[in-house]
């Protein structure tokens, strides 16, 4: 029998491409209930072309989470931060879709979670500002801390650990700007240090191959990059990518903090802690681990080959 699997944020990143790796399954073993606070939106109305059924929902009312739980052998559970970059509201979410699955009676759940950074150090402002009082990385913190949300349910779940979305260059403004001289400039504050990063339409193929394998993996902690990559070689793929050259620029977090742009705190933070703990993040998060839960696992060369032209730069002024 064909297996119900509630996707949560099935029209965003994460979702909308487990959603997609599910409909595209030649052997149909995953009915897809796509999860959306706008059902007729363009990106729902295209999942329901393609065969899911579009369910209306808000992680902020425990009712509707309930009902889109109903029925369903298989959830997968994402928030949004920068939605509205409060933790606590996070964990609130992350904790009614875990009541929802256990309620419901799910028999595996993959939660998309990242370190609670003060596993490695206390948010006392001594290693770095303390945003928000009590974080260190507060889109990681919140998010780390609901762990136990899924874990003290009893809900059967994969901890899912994702990386750095290459999509950023894309969509969050981090893709490569002209400096005064007209030269692109990348700015990556993480020194000489390698950044895990994936990019996002390969979270949700990976997020199928977990749920495929099934009990197996129920009760694991998954981490999944496409490449380990310094800001010097990602801004040599760039250049390759774009035909002209790319500088890697890498200011302290501390500078990158004081850009001041809306949470410019929090991502300067995050860079630093992948810093100052490069080697655990990155052993947390095997290339050959993602490769094997889906073996069309792009690398950041085939990405930017598909994707350059999607990326905001400014053309020169030559």
């Amino acid at each position: 029998m064909t297996q119900l699997v509630t996707v949560f944020g099935a029209t965003g990143a994460q979702g909308g491409s487990l959603a997609r790796a599910a409909l595209a399954d030649p052997d149909r073993r995953f009915r897809v209930r796509a999860v959306t606070r706008r059902p007729d939106s363009p990106a729902a109305r295209q999942l329901a072309r393609s065969g899911a059924e579009v369910f209306r929902a808000d992680l902020d009312d425990a009712a509707s989470v309930q009902r889109a739980m109903q029925g369903a052998g298989a959830a997968f559970c994402v928030t949004n931060f920068w939605e509205h970059r409060c933790p606590e509201k996070e964990f609130a979410q992350a904790r009614t879709m875990a009541q929802a699955a256990s309620s419901a009676g799910v028999r595996h759940a993959i939660w998309s979670t990242l370190e609670d950074t003060r596993d490695f150090f206390p948010a006392d402002g001594q290693r770095m500002p303390a945003p928000q009082g009590r974080y260190n990385v507060p889109h990681f913190d919140g998010k780390g801390e609901a762990n136990r949300c899924f874990i003290d349910s009893g809900v059967p779940t994969t901890l899912l650990y994702t990386s750095f979305y290459w999509d950023n260059l894309i969509h969050f403004g981090m893709q490569p700007q002209r400096g005064a001289s007209g030269t692109l400039e990348f700015v990556l504050p993480m020194g000489d240090a390698r950044l895990p990063g994936i990019a996002a339409d390969d979270i949700g193929p990976c997020a199928f191959g977990i749920f495929a394998r099934g009990a197996e993996l129920v009760g694991k902690s998954i981490g999944i990059a496409g490449e380990h990559l310094t800001g010097m070689q990602m801004a040599e793929q760039l250049a390759l990518a774009l035909g002209e050259p790319v500088d890697h620029v890498a200011p302290t977090p501390q500078q990158y903090a004081a850009l001041g742009f809306a949470g410019a705190d929090d991502l300067a933070n995050m860079f630093q802690f992948k810093m100052d703990f490069e080697r655990a993040f990155g052993a947390a998060r095997n290339p050959a681990c993602a490769r094997e839960l889906h073996p069309g696992l792009q690398t950041f060369a085939r990405w930017l080959g598909r994707n350059k032209a999607r990326l905001p730069i400014a053309r020169s002024a030559s």
